[in-house]
């Protein structure tokens, strides 16, 4: 009996030069609507598929090939008798290849397109060709890609695939159908989170390892929601490794969260801000951050780049050195100047003016990310042991403005403490902060305990200042404003801040002990301001 194949494509690629290698070698092929007419104008000779089914093409296109004729003829067992003769007495001639490609429902639901638009371009019976033939993989060739019609060509031509190759393309199948139903049941539900959690994710880089070199690592995207990350450009250098990739995706999101000016987007948590904190200054609108380790060394606003660069250089010249650079703002000449004069793994930037990149391509191995948009991304996924931890990603900066010490933060401090709230909250904790003039001057991150962070980042505030004055570059006055991640369980925070020219602190509040640091920011001529919103980083 002649080999029948089944082919419909919404994608055309690929299909004409596989269609006419089928009927060369001697395959049967039905198709059908416009993949039909399609291999018609390509003179490939074809079956249209309602011959087969005996019933036309109808509900606007909705049904074509939910009929006994095509599911009984890709789930037959050649091999067992009774299937054999099933079809046989139904007059079901098998088929033996289905060559299947979606609607492109991963795209539309991003284009904008009305609800009734949207649901049209779900694939009913493509999906359900696929899944058949793809439980019969024994019997049945499988293809959902393009990019495998070669392999298969070459393949047939020697005779026939391995059962191993057909079971591959089946599982290809099955989880092309698995994301595609994943991205539908992630439209339409409204559950924020579902008792099955659909995702569509697609493979886009098989990178050269992990976070260490005997790890296997994979970077997938969002094939429904791609995300800011998605449509970043590397323009030079080389490729990107997995801590590069987690890097890069901080460093993005700290500079976005301080707003994209060149969009439009507006900083994080600022409608938070609106009639809640008094006379509030608005801040500086560029901001550059230095990264490593998954953790902010350097972060400082400006109101030029290059401002910005040089006070988050001068948080950490030395933790920068091999680290990531983000800039929410095009990158200019001056500030590629200074880029260049050290190591660094990654610069990205909203742009780059056409001279700062070439200034920048100077180091061949430097990777420069153009990114094209800020981050989309309402949810936050972590791998535990046999499953995943969901949670709203953090975009909320403060719940109230709560003076709770006697004295009043002066108007110099306020802007300060915003800034250094925004920025604490993308340090890992336990996590303190010391800013002065929109800048962070020391960063104590990742500690066990809230006393060892604050005085990691009050000695390391104090080292900046010292340098920075000697080099003239400062007025050498101790920073006034501190601010923490978390509640302090004890005053010593406030304490040893006091000691070291501290005047006004930020933090969210909630401990059992709150009293006693109100008392001691008091007693200490300290101003204190409750935010009620807590942003720990694990």
């Amino acid at each position: 009996m002649k080999k029948r194949a089944l082919i419909s494509v919404f994608n055309k690629e690929g299909i004409s030069d596989f269609a006419s290698f089928l009927a060369a070698s001697g395959w049967e092929i039905l198709s059908t609507g416009g993949t039909f007419r399609y291999l018609q104008e390509q003179q490939i000779p074809a079956i249209d598929v309602k011959t087969i089914t005996g019933f036309p093409e109808s509900l606007d296109g909705r049904v074509k090939t939910l009929h006994p004729a095509i599911h009984g003829a890709l789930l037959a067992k050649r091999r067992n008798p009774s299937h054999r003769e099933a079809l046989e007495k139904a007059g079901i001639a098998p088929i033996d290849l289905v060559c299947v490609n979606l609607y492109p429902f991963f795209e539309k639901v991003q284009a904008g397109l009305s609800h009734e638009e949207t649901l049209e371009f779900i694939d009913i019976g493509g999906s359900a060709m696929l899944r058949s033939a793809a439980k019969n993989y024994q019997d049945v060739i499988v293809l959902s890609d393009p990019s495998d019609y070669p392999q298969v060509m070459a393949a047939l031509k020697e005779g026939d695939l391995s059962q191993d190759r057909r079971k591959a393309l089946a599982g290809k199948g099955f989880a092309l159908t698995s994301a595609y139903d994943g991205a539908v049941a992630r439209y339409l539900l409204e559950e924020p989170l579902p008792a099955y959690l659909p995702l569509s994710l697609k493979r886009v880089q098989v990178l050269r390892y992990g976070e260490n070199y005997h790890q296997a690592a994979t970077l997938y995207c969002h094939a429904d929601h791609p995300g800011a990350f998605a449509a970043m450009q590397q323009l030079s250098g080389k490729e990107l490794s997995y801590n590069n990739i987690r890097d890069l995706d901080l460093a993005w999101k700290v500079v976005c969260a301080f707003g994209l000016p060149a969009d439009g987007t507006p900083p994080l948590g600022e409608a938070d801000l609106a009639g809640i904190v008094p006379d509030f200054p608005k801040l500086p609108p560029v901001c550059c951050v230095a990264v490593k380790h998954n953790t902010p060394c350097g972060i400082a606003l400006g109101t030029s780049l290059i401002e910005a660069y040089t006070k988050a250089y001068s948080c950490d010249p030395v933790s920068i050195f091999g680290g990531i650079v983000g800039c929410n703002a095009p990158v200019d000449v001056p500030t590629a100047k200074k880029l260049v004069e050290l190591f660094l793994e990654i610069v990205v930037a909203p742009d780059f003016d056409a001279d700062a990149l070439e200034i920048l391509k100077q180091k061949k191995n430097l990777r420069i990310m153009k990114a094209a948009s800020s981050p989309r991304q309402t949810k936050e996924y972590i791998s535990v042991d046999g499953g995943l931890l969901v949670q709203d990603t953090d975009q909320k900066l403060l719940e109230r403005w709560e003076v709770v010490s006697k004295l009043a933060p002066e108007p110099e401090d306020v802007a300060d403490m915003i800034f250094g709230m925004r920025a604490v909250q993308y340090v890992k904790s336990n996590a303190v902060l010391v800013a002065k003039n929109r800048a962070a001057l020391g960063i104590g991150a990742g500690e066990t305990n809230r006393i060892w962070a604050a005085e990691l980042a009050l000695n390391r505030a104090q080292r900046v200042i010292v340098a920075t004055a000697a080099a003239g570059a400062d007025d050498g006055a101790a920073p006034r404003v501190l601010a923490s991640d978390a509640f302090f369980p004890f005053p010593d925070v406030i304490e040893a801040a006091a000691a070291a020219g501290i005047k006004s602190i930020i933090q969210p509040g909630g401990s059992q002990n709150d009293q006693p640091s109100i008392e001691v920011c008091d007693m200490l001529g300290l101003s204190m301001v409750f935010t009620g919103t807590r942003h720990f980083k694990h």
